[in-house]
C-alpha cells in the first residue's frame, strides 16, 4: 500500500480574526487527515507605532490567541507580529509571509509531501485536500496546481465588480486555453499546491511585492508542467482590499471607482497572433522568421537579434524551442496583449460577446447569447452577469478537465 503524503496547509494572517474560525471550521472537516496547518500572522514592524495601521496589530493578537486555542487541529504558528518580530519596511507582506511558511515546510517535510496555499477569507468544502492528493497521486511528475475557483456573491456592490472581474479572469484563461500556451493558468495564492519537491527544484517562492503566486507558478512551468483541473473548488471571498499591489482586492476598489484599465478584455485575435508566434518557434532554430510579435519583443529586450542568442546557446531544436517558450512566458504574453489592446478600440461587452458568438455557438443558450447582445456591465441586471460568468465557468472546467 503506498503510502498517502503529509499536507502542509500554508496559512498567511493578516487583519483576519473574523475569518480564521471559519477557514479552520473548513479545515477541521476536511475528509483527508493527513495534515498540518502553519500559519504565519504577520505586518510590519512599525505599524505598531502609526495610528492607522495599530489595529490591525491587535487584531493578529487576536488571530494567535484563536490559534493558540484551537484543540482539534495540529497548528505551527510562525509570529512575525510581535513587537521586534514583525516585517521590517522594505522586507514583508504576503509574499514574505507565503515565502517563510513554505520555506518552514521544505526544512522539515519529506519530498513528497504537499504544501496548499490557502487564504483566511476563502472557503474549502470538505473533499478539497482529498481531490488534491488524488491529483498527484495520479500525476506524479506534474510540478504543481492550479486549483479551480468560484466566488460567492454577496447580494450587495460588490456582486457587480466581482463578477466583471471573475469575467475578465476566465475570458483570459479560456483564450490561453484555446490557444494550447503552456502559460494557461489562473493564479490565486488561496487555490494553489505543489510537492516539497516542486518548491525546492524552482529555489522556492520569490516574495516579490505583489503577484507571487503567478511568479511562481510560472517559474514551475519552465521546468516542467503544472494542472488545471481538480475536482474540487475554492471559493474566494470578493471583498475591498489594498493589502497587495494588484489582484481581487485592488481590483474590486478600481472598479468602484469606474476604473478597468487594468483589466481589459484582450481581443481574442490578439491571443491568435501569440499561438502565431508560438508555431514559429521551431522553423525560428534554423533562420529569423518573421513572427506577430517581433517588434514588441525587441522593444521589451532593446535588441534586434531576439533570437540569434538562443540559437547560439541552445543547439538542438526541442531544446531551442523551450529555451523560446520560457523567454515569451506569461508574464511577456500579457505585456504584449496589454500593449496591443491600446489600439482596439472595441468596448469589452462587444469584445466578449464577439467571442461566445465565434467559439461558443454550439454550447452558448441562444436565450442567453441573445440576451448578451448589447448587454452593459454597469447597467445590465447581476442575474445576467452572473449567467454569463455561470456560462464561462462551466467551459472553463470542461477545458480544464481535458487538458
Amino acid at each position: 500500500m503506498t503510502m498517502q503524503p503529509e499536507i502542509y496547509i500554508a496559512l498567511s494572517v493578516l487583519n483576519e480574526s473574523e475569518n480564521i474560525k471559519k477557514v479552520l471550521s473548513c479545515i477541521s472537516l476536511q475528509s483527508f487527515r493527513r495534515f498540518e496547518v502553519v500559519v504565519c500572522v504577520n505586518q510590519y514592524d512599525n505599524w505598531w507605532n502609526d495610528p492607522k495601521k495599530v489595529n490591525i496589530c491587535y487584531d493578529n493578537f487576536k488571530s494567535i490567541e484563536l490559534l493558540k486555542r484551537t484543540q482539534n487541529l495540529n497548528i505551527y504558528v510562525i509570529d512575525r507580529c510581535t513587537p521586534g518580530s514583525g516585517w521590517p519596511e522594505k522586507k514583508g507582506g504576503v509574499g514574505w509571509a507565503r515565502k517563510t511558511i513554505m520555506d518552514y515546510v521544505v526544512s522539515k517535510a519529506n519530498k513528497k509531501d504537499i504544501i496548499v496555499s490557502m487564504d483566511a477569507d476563502t472557503y474549502y468544502p470538505a473533499d478539497y485536500l482529498q481531490s488534491i492528493v488524488d491529483f498527484f497521486n495520479t500525476n506524479m511528475g506534474v510540478m504543481g496546481l492550479s486549483i479551480p475557483y468560484y466566488h460567492k456573491l454577496n447580494d450587495d456592490i460588490r456582486d457587480r465588480l466581482i463578477l466583471r472581474y471573475e469575467i475578465y479572469m476566465r475570458y483570459y484563461l479560456l483564450n490561453m486555453m484555446r490557444i494550447n500556451n503552456p502559460y494557461s493558468y489562473t493564479a490565486l495564492g488561496s487555490a494553489m499546491a505543489f510537492p516539497v519537491w516542486a518548491y525546492k527544484k524552482a529555489g522556492g517562492l520569490t516574495p516579490v511585492a505583489a503577484g507571487e503566486d503567478f511568479y511562481f507558478l510560472q517559474k514551475l512551468v519552465k521546468l516542467g508542467s503544472i494542472g488545471i483541473w481538480s475536482s474540487s473548488v475554492a471559493y474566494p471571498s470578493s471583498r475591498f482590499s489594498d493589502r497587495v499591489l494588484f489582484g481581487t482586492g485592488p481590483a474590486l476598489i478600481k472598479g468602484q471607482n469606474g476604473d478597468w484599465l487594468s483589466y481589459p478584455h484582450y481581443h481574442f485575435r490578439l491571443f491568435d497572433k501569440v499561438a502565431e508566434t508560438y508555431n514559429l518557434f521551431g522553423e525560428l532554430y534554423s533562420k529569423d522568421v518573421k513572427t506577430p510579435m517581433d517588434e514588441f519583443l525587441k522593444e521589451q529586450t532593446s535588441t534586434d537579434d531576439i533570437w540569434g542568442p538562443l540559437r547560439k546557446n541552445y543547439k538542438d531544436q526541442k531544446n531551442f524551442i523551450l529555451a523560446c517558450t520560457n523567454k515569451v512566458d506569461g508574464l511577456r504574453i500579457l505585456q504584449f496583449l496589454r500593449k496591443q489592446q491600446t489600439n482596439i478600440k472595441i468596448r469589452d461587452e462587444k469584445i466578449i460577446f464577439d467571442y461566445l458568438n465565434t467559439y461558443c455557438k454550439n454550447e452558448i443558450d441562444d436565450k442567453l447569447l441573445s440576451e448578451l447582445r448589447g448587454f452593459d456591465y454597469s447597467s445590465s441586471s447581476i442575474i445576467l452577469l452572473n449567467d454569463l460568468r455561470d456560462f464561462l465557468f462551466l467551459q472553463e472546467m470542461n477545458v480544464r478537465k481535458t487538458k
